[in-house]
């Protein structure tokens, strides 16, 4: 199984599956990531976190936790 984190800098992912329950899903959800969604890895902090994306033509910085409870492919 293939998360966010993993995906490189410069490379583009579709979502497969969100994990996580509750709040935590439904926030994920509500930043515009949902199961088919492209998302491109920007870049990535120095230290690993956060990672900045960009989703439905919009830029987004999440946590590494929140980026492993996204399925890629």
């Amino acid at each position: 199984m293939n998360t966010l984190r993993d995906v490189k800098i410069g490379d583009t992912a579709k979502v497969v599956k969100l994990h996580g329950e509750g709040a935590l899903k439904r926030r994920i959800m509500d930043m515009g990531i949902t199961k088919g969604t492209d998302i491109y890895v920007r870049k990535v902090a120095p230290l690993g976190d956060p990672i900045e994306i960009t989703v439905r033509g919009y830029e987004l910085s999440i946590r590494k936790a929140d980026a492993e409870l996204i399925e890629v492919e």
